[in-house]
């Protein structure tokens, strides 16, 4: 399997859960402000670090399953961006899975691009500088928003949603392949 079709099973993994879940709360995410988003994701990347770093773990929801959320949590991030003036709390399954759609599209063709320039460098990366990646992003992240969202040189927060779930879809990529552990 190639990075274009391990990117896209990776992602339709993280999809198929995310509808579940959709179906089963509807879209009750649609309350959350950029920095509850940003929470969520950092909580998740926490306990990967925390597991990463006791070996170890006490309840049952594993480093894997971690990155899907932190995936699909990214993905609202973005969702949310586009929708900050939609006073919607309510969207349609069909609406959020064509937003999902097209924001992963947008992550695939800048992971494509980044690839071409890197040479696929993330294959070498151990799964705690992934971990360690995603937590910087939300660092930078918290800082724009404290920054009334302003960046004077920086990319803003989209991009670094996106990043993260790039950083994410290489983990459980590498899981995958027995690399990096779950």
């Amino acid at each position: 399997m190639n990075t274009n079709q391990q990117y896209d099973t990776a992602i339709q993994t993280c999809e198929e859960i995310f509808l579940k879940k959709t179906k089963d709360y509807g879209t009750s995410w649609r309350v959350y402000r950029t920095i509850s988003v940003v929470d969520q994701i950092y909580i998740k990347a926490k306990r990967i670090r925390t597991i990463q770093e006791k070996g170890e773990q006490k309840i049952g929801d594993n480093i894997l399953s971690e990155f899907k959320g932190i995936l699909n949590y990214a993905i609202i991030g973005l969702i949310q961006l586009d929708k900050q003036n939609d006073e919607r709390e309510d969207l349609p399954v069909t609406e959020v899975v064509q937003l999902y759609k097209d924001k992963v599209s947008n992550a695939k063709d800048l992971m494509l691009d980044k690839n071409h320039d890197y040479g696929e460098a993330w294959r070498d990366m151990s799964q705690e500088s992934f971990t360690d990646l995603i937590l910087a992003k939300l660092l930078r992240i918290k800082q724009i928003l404290l920054n009334d969202g302003a960046t004077i040189i920086s990319e803003g927060i989209d991009a670094n949603y996106y990043d993260i779930i790039n950083y994410a879809v290489f983990a459980l990529i590498l899981i995958d392949e027995g690399k990096h552990s779950i």
